[in-house]
């Protein structure tokens, strides 16, 4: 009823009594659900309106960054055998502290003066090329003495050739007046026995002329002989200088070959004493290494070696050890087709195994129990499951991450994209689009995967 008169008689009616008000009922109530879902569709489309930050999931395992911060093996840098244990696993230990003592175990090094001995002889070597050095310097000082010795022979006969030739001049000069002489007494000789003949002079007064004759002939003989002796002194002069020099330079060819002998040797000890020197390192090396120290901070987690007595070998593992302060990071496997996506500095958000958490995909900042982190570093070769490894570690600017998790337990990651809407979101997945990737998150830097050609 429409109920549009002024004088209603409904109140007098019981309508109980008639079924098309029970049908009027009925139809009131559809109209309820027709408001209602008007009001869904529209709630619906405003929900398609809000933003969607647009991500990559990816899955991982905590690690860490620095490679020093890994668990790592102690091994034994000499073979030996185990003579005492200073930790348990589980223990705590600090740089320098001893883990363990090997004993030697090479019959080679089992000289327990082994070290004193090996310096004794290196030593040795030093004073004997010491020896030497001094031996070089002594033969030089010979050869200085040598050069003297040969200056002042040398000088000798320059002085004796000096004078020689003066008495060469001297006699010379003694000579000619010889031949002068014998020439006079010649013609003296000759006028003589022209007057002995014509009777003038004696017999006696000839002979003396002849025996003047003869002895002026006699002395130009006498320089005549002396100035060939003393040429041939000259001569003799002159090969002792050529001797004296010969000698020299076989001397000195002797004191330099013995100079090179003992440098050669010298420096032959030298070398022995270098190898002693370095064997003797060694050896103290090799002592200091049967102690075994820790070189991190951590606690040992496996020993691998047990026992007293047990031999070793060189490079063997021991045990492992754990750092207790490390810089966390988390490894994660992104697909290739994901891969261009993806750059460093890039805000990740991060579930770890035993932390409950609620995540909103669209809405990170909403979701409850994850952590914040940041893209370092992207493997430029794939890993061995056909996936990319990019590290992420603590975003500075988010709340730290637990202290608690260890390395290895696992790891949920959310790479953060740009900013959407919903309903673009819903349109990309159904016609299977990669997201969308902005440089500095202007819509206006959009770099598509591959340029988009117009077509004419």
């Amino acid at each position: 009823m429409l109920n549009i008169t002024e004088k209603s008689i409904v109140k007098q009616i019981d309508t109980g009594l008639y079924k098309s008000y029970a049908y009027l009922d009925k139809k009131s109530s559809s109209r309820m659900i027709l408001k209602v879902l008007t009001l869904l569709s529209v709630v619906s489309i405003l929900c398609l309106l809000l933003p969607w930050t647009q991500n990559i999931r990816s899955t991982g395992t905590v690690t860490t960054l620095n490679p020093f911060d890994k668990p790592q093996n102690i091994q034994a840098f000499v073979g030996g055998q185990i003579d005492q244990w200073y930790v348990t696993e589980g223990d705590a230990v600090q740089i320098g502290d001893t883990i363990v003592r090997l004993l030697e175990s090479k019959e080679d090094y089992l000289d327990p003066n082994l070290l004193a001995n090996t310096k004794e002889q290196q030593e040795a070597k030093l004073k004997s090329a010491s020896a030497y050095e001094s031996k070089v310097v002594l033969l030089e000082n010979q050869i200085e003495a040598l050069k003297e010795n040969r200056i002042t022979k040398l000088s000798q006969i320059e002085i004796k050739q000096s004078q020689i030739d003066l008495e060469i001049t001297s006699v010379n000069a003694d000579l000619i007046a010889a031949k002068t002489y014998a020439a006079n007494a010649e013609k003296q000789l000759e006028r003589m026995a022209q007057m002995f003949d014509s009777g003038v002079k004696s017999l006696t007064d000839l002979e003396t002329k002849q025996l003047s004759f003869q002895e002026a002939e006699a002395k130009q003989t006498s320089y005549a002989n002396k100035l060939s002796k003393l040429a041939a002194d000259k001569e003799n002069l002159r090969q002792q200088v050529d001797f004296v020099n010969t000698e020299y330079d076989q001397k000195l060819a002797k004191l330099l070959s013995e100079i090179e002998s003992a440098k050669s040797y010298r420096f032959t000890l030298l070398g022995e004493s270098n190898k002693l020197q370095s064997k003797y390192s060694q050896i103290e090396k090799r002592q200091e290494a049967f102690v075994i120290t820790s070189p991190i901070n951590g606690r040992i987690m496996k020993v691998l070696k047990n026992g007293i007595g047990e031999y070793v070998k060189t490079g063997e593992n021991l045990l492992s050890v754990v750092p207790s302060d490390y810089q966390k990071a988390v490894e994660l496997f992104i697909k290739p087709n994901d891969m261009p996506l993806i750059r460093e500095g890039k805000k990740v958000r991060l579930q770890f195994d035993g932390w409950p958490a609620v995540v909103f995909s669209g809405w990170p900042n909403n979701s409850f129990g994850t952590f914040g982190g940041r893209v370092y570093a992207i493997d430029n070769d794939i890993s061995e499951n056909g996936k990319y490894r990019i590290l992420v570690i603590e975003d500075s600017k988010d709340k730290p991450w637990p202290d608690l998790i260890r390395i290895g337990s696992g790891a949920k990651g959310l790479l953060l994209l740009n900013d959407v809407k919903i309903y673009y979101e819903l349109w990309r997945q159904l016609n299977g689009f990669p997201p969308d990737f902005y440089e500095g998150g202007s819509k206006s830097n959009v770099k598509s995967k591959a340029p988009i050609k117009k077509i004419k």
